[in-house]
């Protein structure tokens, strides 16, 4: 028996008069405007606008939720589509089921239209909101607390998590993964504001660094849930995935670290400055190549050319002859 364990919510939704506010939309609307203002401190930091870290995940927001949906539902297709189940479940988001690594990856994909269309570098955007998407993952996290889903083996723990019977789970008590998962993601975040103070770390090597330290968690915190998944060579399907994109992260930081070292000095443009100096260079071309005036006006060092002057100058040559 436990003396001590964390209960889990009796239910995920908290009605807001007519309006049920759901405990797991709930964490990612938070997590979602906490890494932008996180992200938006960095980013003016760098050198940038206050405010272009939000016009950009305009973009890369719904590309995520979409992209975190898509690889839930492809990867445990089961739940949705096997028989006996009620395929329109698949887009009942709010009762949880995002990858995180479909939403990294499409959420990337509207990031890239969105820094292409204010005209700024995708890695040193990337670089800025690192540590702001780690906290809201760790946010995000507590959204399973709601639905009480996501947990881990059985233990008798003090801070084990208690589960209440219900659809595909058994009462007890069992490892809260989703709290071991939100203090690691948080730990990433510090490592990377401070590896990036320390290295000055640039060109999208801040954020391949989150990548990196997210998937080394995410390997031995997966290893421990319960929860079905696909099992490749005896590992969850989300370990390889860990595996597999952790390789790659450390990968481009040694890479990028050869072929581009050091930091980019300018991260926005400032276009309004770019504007002035173009009208100007346009100004002084105007005014070489199409002033009539300028054209016919006669430099210096030109006034043996006029022939007035010629006239005036023959007779004092004539006498000096």
């Amino acid at each position: 028996m436990n003396l001590a364990s964390i209960p889990s919510p009796s239910t995920g939704v908290i009605e807001l008069g007519p309006i049920p506010l759901r405990g797991y939309a709930f964490c990612i609307i938070i997590g979602v405007f906490v890494a932008v203002w996180i992200g938006n401190k960095r980013w003016v930091a760098r050198g940038g606008k206050a405010g272009t870290v939000a016009d950009i995940a305009v973009w890369a927001v719904p590309f995520g939720l979409v992209g975190g949906r898509l690889y839930h539902v492809i990867t445990d297709y089961q739940l949705y589509f096997s028989d006996g189940q009620n395929w329109v479940d698949a887009f009942k988001i709010w009762e949880g089921g995002l990858g995180i690594w479909g939403a990294i990856a499409f959420g990337a994909v509207g990031a890239w239209i969105g820094c292409r269309r204010r005209g700024i570098p995708l890695p040193a955007w990337a670089d800025a909101l690192a540590p702001g998407i780690a906290v809201a993952q760790a946010i995000g996290r507590w959204g399973n607390w709601f639905n009480q889903e996501l947990y881990g083996k059985p233990t008798d723990l003090p801070w084990a998590l208690e589960i209440s019977e219900g659809p595909n789970r058994v009462a007890g008590t069992y490892h809260p993964t989703f709290l071991y998962e939100s203090l690691w993601c948080i730990g990433v975040a510090l490592l990377v504001i401070w590896a990036d103070r320390r290295f000055k770390l640039g060109h999208g090597r801040a954020f391949a660094l989150y990548v990196a330290a997210y998937c080394a968690g995410r390997g031995w915190i997966e290893y421990m849930r319960v929860d079905e998944a696909h099992h490749i060579l005896g590992l969850r399907l989300n370990v390889w995935t860990a595996i597999i994109v952790f390789v790659l992260a450390v990968a481009y930081i040694v890479i990028s670290a050869k072929l581009r070292p050091g930091r980019e000095e300018i991260v926005e443009p400032d276009k309004d400055a770019a504007e002035a100096a173009k009208k100007d260079d346009d100004a002084e071309a105007a005014d070489k190549d199409g002033d009539p005036l300028k054209k016919d006006t006669p430099e210096a060092g030109a006034d043996d050319s006029d022939p007035l002057k010629k006239k005036d100058s023959a007779p004092e040559a004539a006498d000096k002859s």
